[in-house]
């Protein structure tokens, strides 16, 4: 009787470290925050009709006026990496033009600055690119 009332103890303690274990780990993953909110965004927006290009900063939360456009940064992060930090915006983008109730936005996701490409800004006329965000 005695022999498993010290093994039912020990599991018991066993239980016990690995939960206090695991609870700590996931309060230092959840401490470690990877990315860093910034209030700016500069964005890069080339006019495909005249080949030009303009360089524009929005405040983060803030909609901006270009053209057709309505640009409305939601957040902007850097990773928290320096060797190659990752830039990324959450962007919402509206044709002006286009009264088209069932098509609010034209572009409503996150778009990265390394590689435009993943979630690619599809509009006949512009195209906008991600450049960095900063405070």
């Amino acid at each position: 009787m005695l022999q498993i009332k010290n093994i039912l103890l020990g599991k018991v303690k066993v239980f016990i470290l690995v939960f206090f274990s695991y609870y700590l780990l996931m309060i230092n993953s959840l401490s470690e925050n990877n990315t860093r909110t910034e209030n700016y965004a500069v964005l890069t927006i080339l006019d495909k009709v005249n080949s030009q290009s303009e360089i524009i900063e929005i405040e983060v939360g803030k909609e901006y006026k270009f053209k057709n456009l309505s640009i409305n940064i939601l957040k902007c992060n850097n990773s928290k990496f320096d060797d190659d930090p990752e830039v990324t915006a959450y962007m919402q983008v509206r044709d002006t033009v286009n009264k088209d109730e069932n098509k609010v936005f034209i572009f409503n996701d996150w778009t990265f600055a390394s590689s435009p490409s993943i979630r690619p800004f599809d509009h006949p006329v512009y195209d906008i690119w991600l450049k960095k965000c900063y405070s």
